[in-house]
């Protein structure tokens, strides 16, 4: 299967500050992948090196089997950053035709503007537009030339929770044509709804990279739910991982989630409406990045 991007040791240095080091990546074509990590993980230096806006400082990028800084190589790509500046004079719909006279085949302009819900502001200068209508213009804005891969970094930023579903659903619309798309975002759940695959960003290394199944697994955790009048204090048992209270709704991460229950009944804790199930992508991201920072 072709591959759309790769790196190979990658190392990028901001003077004496490491941002990547030595990360290993490859994005086949048609796939949907996620990228997740804190802030300062290296997500969006990772997307500037494989979409030609920076250069490695070690290691090598390939876009499209050559130099992603080579327009030739750049040709099929849609890039949404997470900074995106619009001259505030022009209207939408300027922008719009600006950027797709780029390429030799764009999409209509009627339908680009449609599919992301600004048909209506095709008039309006950008300067006049809300944060949230921003970020839904540039993000259309990649999908112009008719991509075959587009990086979207951080792409539902500022967007209401209509408006992010509507961008979630161009998103896999574009997907289930065979376009691929690499995403990152701080919403966990845009993840999880989203990605087929996920790769776990910290410090500048890649600590997985695998299904968001495989990712919550790598944990080893189950989460088990219940409601309850017990302390926090008196559940201090073996195997307890963390527990937290939400009301009387009591939730406890463990790595044997049998044993912990056999325990509860063991010590007579009263509980009733008794869940488990898999940790969920937050959990196994902030157990994942906790033992890398640790």
């Amino acid at each position: 299967m072709m591959i759309h991007a790769r790196a190979q040791g990658v190392t990028k240095h901001f003077g004496g500050t490491v941002a990547l080091h030595g990360v290993d990546l490859e994005v086949r074509a048609g796939e949907l992948v996620g990228l997740l990590g804190p802030n300062g993980a290296g997500k969006s230096t990772l997307v500037g090196l494989l979409t030609g806006s920076r250069r490695p400082s070690g290691g090598r990028v390939e876009l499209c089997g050559g130099d992603p800084r080579d327009p030739r190589n750049r040709r099929t790509l849609g890039v949404t950053p997470q900074e995106t500046g619009l001259p505030a004079s022009l209207r939408v719909g300027e922008v719009v035709d600006f950027v797709r006279a780029h390429f030799p085949n764009p999409i209509a302009k009627a339908e680009l503007l449609d599919r992301f819900g600004l048909g209506d502001l095709a008039r309006r200068q950008t300067g006049g537009l809300s944060g949230g209508q921003k970020r839904r213009l540039a993000v259309a804005l990649a999908f112009a030339g008719r991509p075959e891969i587009v990086f979207l970094d951080e792409p539902t930023t500022g967007l209401d929770v209509g408006a992010r579903r509507d961008l979630w659903e161009a998103i896999r619309t574009f997907h289930a044509d065979g376009g691929t798309v690499v995403l990152t975002s701080h919403y966990l759940e845009e993840i999880e709804a989203l990605a087929r695959r996920v790769v776990v960003l910290a410090n500048g290394r890649v600590l997985a990279d695998d299904s968001v199944e495989s990712v919550r697994g790598l944990v080893g955790l189950r989460r088990i739910s219940l409601t309850s009048p017990v302390p926090l204090t008196d559940l201090d048992l073996d195997g307890l991982v963390s527990v937290e209270r939400a009301g009387d709704r009591l939730h406890l991460l463990t790595p044997d989630a049998d044993r912990m229950v056999r325990a509860l009944v063991e010590r007579n804790v009263p509980f009733r409406d008794l869940e488990v199930r898999p940790t969920s992508l937050e959990e196994a991201f902030l157990t994942l990045t906790g033992k890398e920072q640790r």
